[in-house]
């Protein structure tokens, strides 16, 4: 069955999580380090990995609902990956993710040295998740034959 990926983009890093088969939990995947991988080479070997058949980026959206130069530059990403890839790409809303998962990483005692490491695959998991579930609450009773 096709899985869905998301990635959450950074500057440094691209956080990357997968969806479980049945498109109903996302999981922490792995992180892309821009400075020692081309991302979208990463992402269409993920893509062959995984038979994936939808990505989904994360789009930090400004609390006043307009896209400033990280959601420009998060959509720049994203074209370049669907230009790689024969795979479609979506955006969702990705505001408070990263904060949602240092705090997780807080919480579960995980030291500032390793949380780095842990961070931007969390919040890709976070974001993907939250954009699973709206994917479900909007297909209705049906979602779970849909997915």
């Amino acid at each position: 069955m096709a899985r869905i990926i998301g990635l959450d983009p950074g500057e440094r890093r691209v956080g990357v999580a997968v969806a479980d088969p049945t498109g109903t939990i996302a999981s922490p995947d792995r992180f892309i380090d821009r400075a020692k991988e081309n991302v979208v080479d990463a992402v269409a070997d993920m893509c062959d990995e995984l038979a994936v058949s939808l990505i989904v980026v994360g789009l930090p959206i400004s609390l006043d609902g307009t896209e400033g130069p990280a959601a420009q530059a998060a959509r720049r990403l994203g074209s370049e990956v669907a230009a790689g890839v024969d795979v479609e790409v979506v955006y969702h809303d990705e505001r408070f993710t990263t904060v949602t998962a240092e705090q997780a990483l807080i919480s579960g005692g995980v030291r500032r040295r390793k949380r780095k490491d842990k961070r931007d695959q969390i919040a890709a998991a976070v974001m993907l998740q939250a954009y699973l579930d709206a994917r479900r609450h909007d297909a209705g009773p049906e979602a779970d034959e849909l997915l």
